[in-house]
C-alpha cells in the first residue's frame, strides 16, 4: 500500500473539514487543527519539505493558544450570531510588524534549510512557513487580514505541493487559494455587521 498517497488523502480531507471551520470562524477549527499537523508531519518529512515538517510542531502549540484566546474572550462559535466577535482590522502598525516578522522568519529559516538539509527548494518552503508563522498568530487574533496571508502560502503550496508530488495536497492547497478570497469577504462582512449592530 502506497501510505504516502493514503496519508495526503486523510490529510487533505482533514484540511478541508478545518477550512471550513475557519470560515464559519468556529472554535471547533483548533481541535482540527491540533489533529492536522500530526497527520501532514510525517508526509512533509518523506517528501522532503523539511520546513514545512518543523512547522508542524508550532502548529499544534498555536492551535492550543489559539482555541485558549479565543475561549478566554467568550467567544462561542458554534452560533453564526456569535462567531463574529472579535473579528477585526489590523492597524497600520501591526501590519507593519506582519511584514516585518514575515521578512525575519524567512531569512532565517531559508539560512537553515540551505546550510543544514538536502531541501531541493529552500526559497518556497522558508516563504511558506514564515508566512504561516505569522498567519497562524494572525487567525489566533481574528484578524481579517489573515486570510491575506493564507492566500499567499496557499498559492505557493499548489505549485509546491504538485512538484513535490503530492498531488491531493496540491489540489487541497489551490481550493485554499479560492476559499482564502471567499473568506476575506466573509470576514469583512461579519466585522461590517458588527460594527452595524453596535452603532444600532
Amino acid at each position: 500500500m502506497d501510505w504516502t498517497l493514503f496519508i495526503d488523502i486523510v490529510g487533505t480531507i482533514i484540511g478541508l473539514i478545518y477550512l471550513w471551520l475557519e470560515y464559519r470562524a468556529s472554535i471547533w477549527l483548533w481541535l482540527f487543527g491540533v489533529i492536522m499537523p500530526i497527520v501532514n508531519a510525517w508526509l512533509y518529512f518523506h517528501k522532503g519539505l523539511y520546513a514545512d515538517f518543523g512547522m508542524e510542531s508550532y502548529y499544534v502549540l498555536a492551535a492550543i493558544y489559539g482555541y485558549l484566546v479565543w475561549r478566554s474572550k467568550g467567544k462561542k462559535a458554534s452560533h453564526e450570531s456569535d462567531s463574529s466577535q472579535g473579528i477585526r482590522h489590523a492597524s497600520w502598525a501591526t501590519l507593519s510588524g506582519i511584514l516585518g516578522a514575515i521578512a525575519i522568519f524567512w531569512g532565517i529559516i531559508y539560512w537553515f534549510l540551505s546550510s543544514f538539509t538536502d531541501s531541493t527548494v529552500p526559497v518556497l518552503d522558508s516563504f511558506t512557513t514564515a508566512v504561516s508563522i505569522v498567519a497562524m498568530w494572525a487567525l489566533a487574533h481574528k484578524y481579517v487580514e489573515q486570510w491575506l496571508l493564507w492566500f499567499a502560502v496557499d498559492l505557493v503550496c499548489t505549485g509546491l505541493y504538485i512538484y513535490k508530488g503530492i498531488p491531493f495536497h496540491g489540489a487541497l492547497y489551490g481550493f485554499y487559494t479560492i476559499m482564502a478570497i471567499i473568506g476575506y469577504r466573509k470576514w469583512n462582512q461579519m466585522v461590517q455587521a458588527s460594527q452595524e449592530g453596535r452603532s444600532a
